[in-house]
């Protein structure tokens, strides 16, 4: 799966962080707690409690509602975790964001880097890092740790069905140097692994190829919604109208027989780590 206007996103973001950490420090000092109790009574150290407040740091979902609870906060601060959590990604993703997290289905065909879904910690980092215009160095952690909440959907039960074919220029290109590329690699291997997951590569050496207009996401929801998110330059759009999301279903079954079975991408992606 994840800014050229970038500074205008990050205000959006920060300013969501900034309200819910005023109204944490309000609640905490409602409590008469400093942060050192609320961080003890919560598991976190006093520094994090001020980054929250401050709204440097994005709170997790269950710290939110144990401050919540611990506070007396009547559902105050938990009414915020929705937004709180849309805040850590940038914009023009927010939408994806929040609908790949119900999808119970996800079917994803990329053509420029391993999707967030499927990357590792240090592609991520490397990815962010090489975004232009340049992040700061703030923005670049949020970034990665919003990627690898996303991951979280491996977890969920009932298992969700994804699937992704990957062009084959996307895992020859080593992106944060080789140790980074070798570990993206076998990441992948180990994702492949899992029963509800399906990778797949689309081989260079294809003469005939469905995806020539670029990449893209299909999603169904757990009440049947059928979706589709495109994105380019940071520009996206999240698409429901059955035509549109008919034919990239469509394009996607065609890219589907097209690429390399399972167990050939496997065995093509055991290659690639071979010969270097």
């Amino acid at each position: 799966m994840d800014d050229e206007v970038q500074q205008p996103e990050y205000e959006v973001g920060a300013g969501i962080l900034c309200l819910f950490g005023r109204q944490l420090k309000l609640f905490r000092e409602r409590a008469g707690m400093d942060r050192a109790r609320l961080g003890s009574l919560t598991g976190y150290s006093p520094s994090t409690i001020a980054s929250f407040e401050q709204g440097r740091r994005i709170p997790p979902p269950r710290f939110i509602d144990q401050a919540d609870e611990v506070l007396k906060a009547g559902g105050v601060l938990s009414a915020s975790k929705e937004e709180v959590a849309r805040a850590q990604y940038p914009a023009f993703f927010r939408d994806a964001a929040k609908l790949e997290a119900e999808a119970v289905e996800l079917h994803v065909y990329d053509t420029q880097l391993v999707n967030g879904l499927l990357q590792t910690e240090e592609y991520a980092r490397a990815v962010f890092a090489m975004w232009q215009p340049l992040l700061d160095e703030g923005l670049i952690e949020q970034r990665v740790a919003a990627r690898l909440a996303r991951q979280e959907i491996f977890g969920r039960r009932p298992a969700p069905h994804l699937s992704f074919v990957i062009e084959e220029a996307v895992l020859l290109r080593p992106l944060g140097g080789e140790a980074v590329w070798r570990g993206q690699l076998e990441h992948l291997m180990l994702i492949a692994e899992r029963r509800n997951v399906v990778i797949q590569v689309m081989p260079l050496s294809r003469g005939e190829h469905a995806g020539l207009a670029g990449p893209f996401t299909l999603m169904e929801t757990g009440d049947g919604r059928r979706i589709a998110y495109t994105e380019v330059q940071s520009d996206s759009r999240v698409h429901t109208e059955r035509v549109k999301v008919r034919a990239l279903e469509r394009t996607y079954g065609i890219l589907r027989a097209q690429a390399h079975t399972p167990t050939d991408s496997m065995a093509l992606i055991e290659k690639q780590l071979g010969e270097r």
